[in-house]
């Protein structure tokens, strides 16, 4: 998750989001109950990791820093331009970069489900925006707006594209279907699908 927020959220709130959803994790920080915590690790009670999770203020030098550096290298070739535009103007203003390294518990029991609610206590909290590594990038309500997937996937997906008003249109679209592929790369919301 990339934010534009300098704020914190404290470990016992995240605690507090899991107990909220019924989920049965442990939450522990390199900085013991503080909301400046660096580093998180989520884990099923009986010790098996989840996600490692980091949090990477953006100044020059920095990991952070150098990890949007990274990302709007990569847009010169993603579809559509005018998300690829749009979202290079919001990394020049993000001030933590949230990543997130799921690891094998997830796929054991409300794994996954702990770390999206990790994640969603995060957004709610700060705002900001999603990546995901051979998927693309989210625009701040959440939707896809940037083709990085393969050519081979398929499925339902949320998506956005911007509007000549500059405002986001979403919509739901099948990933596998060429004519919305083509659609959605042109910034064009496809024909026949639902919108959100």
């Amino acid at each position: 998750m990339l934010t534009r927020s300098t704020a914190g959220v404290s470990i016992a709130q995240l605690r507090q989001r899991l107990d909220k959803d019924g989920i049965s994790a442990i939450l522990e920080g390199d900085t013991p109950e503080s909301s400046t915590w660096k580093r998180l690790f989520l884990k099923h009670t009986d010790g098996t990791p989840i996600a490692d999770i980091e949090r990477n203020d953006v100044k020059p030098g920095s990991f952070g820093f150098e990890e949007l550096q990274e990302f709007s290298e990569g847009l010169d070739e993603c579809k559509p331009d005018t998300a690829a535009r749009w979202l290079r103007d919001f990394l020049e203003s993000v001030k933590a970069v949230y990543a997130f390294q799921v690891l094998q518990g997830a796929d054991k029991g409300r794994g996954s489900d702990a770390i999206w609610a990790i994640e969603a206590e995060l957004w709610g909290s700060l705002g900001g925006i999603f990546q995901s590594d051979g998927e693309g990038f989210s625009n701040e309500d959440g939707y896809h707006i940037l083709w990085q997937f393969d050519s081979h996937v398929s499925g339902p997906w949320k998506m956005a594209v911007l509007g000549t008003d500059d405002h986001w249109i979403a919509f739901e679209m099948d990933l596998g279907n060429r004519d919305h592929r083509v659609a959605f790369m042109a910034g064009q919301v496809p024909r026949g699908v639902k919108r959100l």
